[in-house]
């Protein structure tokens, strides 16, 4: 590249930077040192910048370069923000809707992608891939350089068409090269169990979009005409939906008080409160169960129910995750994907931040530890992946059983 060229594009670029810097950081409120403090940041940026250019043991990809720069930048605010080029955002404005999927929701933690949960059933589930295992990489391409916005593009793709993935186990010295194929997505519907004789009633809704919560809300409403006063909530896993359904579903138990809120910088806070007319269960024991898998509409739900009294958590702590995303276009055809506002619970704790965490700790039965620090057993894993061990005993739904034992209806 000519040194007149790689000039400019140095200079593009800490422009660039300044720019989203000083619209992220303005807000009104001591501006002025906030603007003053990006203004030092982007010197040494610039200066980095101009050393890697003049000193660096080779001729570097500037372009490259700042790309990266731009996904770290965002990817320091959280997991969701995403900065993508000009060619991954044509990609992404193409969509996804219809497309197949393996069954896995993800999220990036420690710069890798992390799944989050696995449907069950789903190619995911069947190849063994379980929650907090680290994809390294999606095909070719190491998922460290890769905004979560791209990773669930290239996460899906047409029925049928096969999907290859390096995936970190736990006491595996090199990632399983792992193959599923990719089917429409279909949720099965909400889970009910009658448990104790009738007595309780178990409801795992897998997703909380707008059918699934109505199935729960007719099953609730069907349970409460034949006298079933306990209930069993198993959240574990859930994370996908949409965060309005799982207000909608914590109003089933809930006649008034907060149910969660949202705010941003510039968006207004929001405070989402239960009716009473909307309420079907508000006096019956409750036990809701959670995971490292459960985020998102999942969170939401069981913060509401924890935090206004009307349920005991049992679990683990969960994921953590809860923004709105609003897209902006950039001049060059690159775009950010922005967390503009986040979603707490109502004593005050942001899903992002903090999590939930469950007032009774139970930990998810441990899996037995058959996988040996063979590098062999690697080679073998597109072919045939190991089956994840079958669980005998639930120690968290035996606590959830416990507890309501103990509770009149």
């Amino acid at each position: 590249m000519p040194k007149l060229s790689k000039i400019l594009l140095l200079t593009t670029s800490v422009l660039f930077v300044l720019a989203i810097f000083l619209g992220v950081n303005s807000s009104g409120v001591s501006a002025a040192s906030e603007e003053d403090n990006a203004y030092r940041q982007i010197n040494v940026y610039s200066e980095v910048l101009r050393h890697i250019q003049s000193d660096y043991v080779v001729d570097p990809n500037i372009s490259k370069v700042t790309n990266g720069a731009l996904r770290g930048l965002l990817e320091s605010l959280d997991a969701d923000s995403s900065y993508l080029t000009p060619d991954e955002y044509k990609l992404y404005k193409a969509g996804q809707a219809g497309k197949a999927q393996v069954g896995l929701s993800v999220s990036k933690r420690f710069g890798y992608a992390t799944v989050v949960t696995v449907f069950p059933g789903s190619p995911a589930d069947k190849a063994g891939l379980a929650d907090g295992d680290i994809i390294e990489a999606v095909g070719s391409q190491d998922t460290r350089e890769l905004s979560l916005a791209m990773i669930d593009f290239l996460l899906a793709g047409e029925p049928g068409s096969t999907l290859t993935l390096s995936v970190v186990r736990p006491r595996k010295a090199t990632p399983d090269k792992i193959v599923m194929t990719r089917v429409l997505p279909s949720a099965p519907p909400v889970i009910e169990t009658m448990l104790e004789n009738g007595s309780i009633l178990e409801l795992r809704p897998l997703t909380l979009d707008h059918e699934h919560v109505q199935q729960m809300e007719q099953k609730l409403k069907a349970a409460s005409r034949s006298g079933n006063k306990k209930v069993i909530l198993d959240l574990r896993d859930v994370a996908v939906g949409d965060m309005s359904e799982a207000v909608r579903a914590a109003n089933f138990f809930l006649a008034s008080g907060t149910i969660a809120a949202l705010e941003g910088q510039k968006v207004a806070r929001q405070t989402f409160t239960a009716e009473a007319s909307k309420a079907i269960d508000t006096t019956g024991p409750i036990v809701v169960l959670t995971n490292r898998g459960t985020a998102g509409p999942g969170e939401l739900l069981a913060a509401a129910l924890q935090d206004n009294h009307r349920a005991e958590l049992v679990g683990e702590k969960t994921f953590g995750e809860g923004t709105q995303q609003r897209t902006f276009d950039l001049p060059d055809g690159s775009a950010l994907i922005l967390s503009v506002a986040k979603y707490e619970s109502p004593a005050g704790k942001k899903f992002e931040d903090e999590g939930v965490t469950p007032s009774v700790l139970v930990a998810s039965t441990p899996e037995d530890a058959d996988a040996a620090d063979d590098d062999d057993s690697a080679a073998t894993t597109a072919a045939a992946p190991a089956a994840k061990p079958t669980v005998t005993v639930d120690e968290q739904l035996n606590k959830a059983l416990d507890i309501l034992r103990s509770k009149p209806a």
